[in-house]
């Protein structure tokens, strides 16, 4: 039976990888997909664990081989995943979460219709930027930036399937983790997992009076 594909998005510093990694941490049926980007890493990022980091030149040279799956510019930096860290675990039953932006959110839902996507909010405008200089890895003038864009990032919450507000962090993790038990508990998913019991509890042994 084929994954499902989960897409998260969020404006920077709505607190989107934190939530996704405490989720990853309590369900290990999900699988993390590991983006490539043009940026350079942050403090206490590391290669292949975070990002696979990558120059603007080797990054260009995958979109041109047709490598992604999605890919766009972002804060000026380019971010993508890669198919060969999708499509193989998908098929082989596994799901897998996306962690990307809109812009990748909108190019990945035209390709799979049936993803489950999530948007995460921040609880303020003021508490955005609050956790943004909390981080202290941005200069002033990147945080500007990253504010300016997070209102058109906000304004796209409305093209994804459910929606988060991170305003406590514990109830945001508990609302991602139940997005992720009833997307495996549709009909669909559930008639292909357990399509042999729901035959024989179907089934017509001619003892019915």
């Amino acid at each position: 039976m084929r994954g499902t594909l989960f897409i998260v998005a969020a404006p920077s510093g709505a607190g989107k990888s934190s939530i996704v990694n405490a989720c990853l941490a309590r369900d290990p049926n999900i699988r993390l997909s590991i983006s490539f980007t043009s940026r350079g890493p942050r403090p206490g990022e590391r290669h292949a664990e975070h990002y696979h980091f990558v120059s603007a030149d080797q990054f260009q040279a995958m979109v041109a081989a047709g490598d992604f799956f999605e890919h766009a510019l972002v804060h000026g930096d380019w971010k993508g995943t890669a198919k060969q860290s999708v499509e193989p675990q998908l098929a082989a039953g596994h799901d897998v979460l996306l962690e990307i932006d809109w812009q990748g959110a909108q190019q990945v839902q035209k390709q799979v219709p049936d993803a489950v996507s999530v948007f995460i909010l921040p609880p303020s405008r003021e508490a955005l930027e609050q956790r943004m200089r909390k981080r202290a890895q941005d200069s002033e003038d990147t945080i500007r930036k990253r504010l300016a864009a997070a209102r058109e990032e906000m304004s796209h919450y409305d093209e994804f399937d459910y929606v988060i507000v991170n305003e406590h962090f514990d109830a945001a993790v508990d609302e991602m983790c139940a997005i992720f038990v009833a997307s495996r508990l549709r009909r669909p998913m559930q008639q292909a997992r357990h399509g042999g019991l729901i035959a024989a509890l179907l089934a017509d042994d001619g003892a019915a009076s």
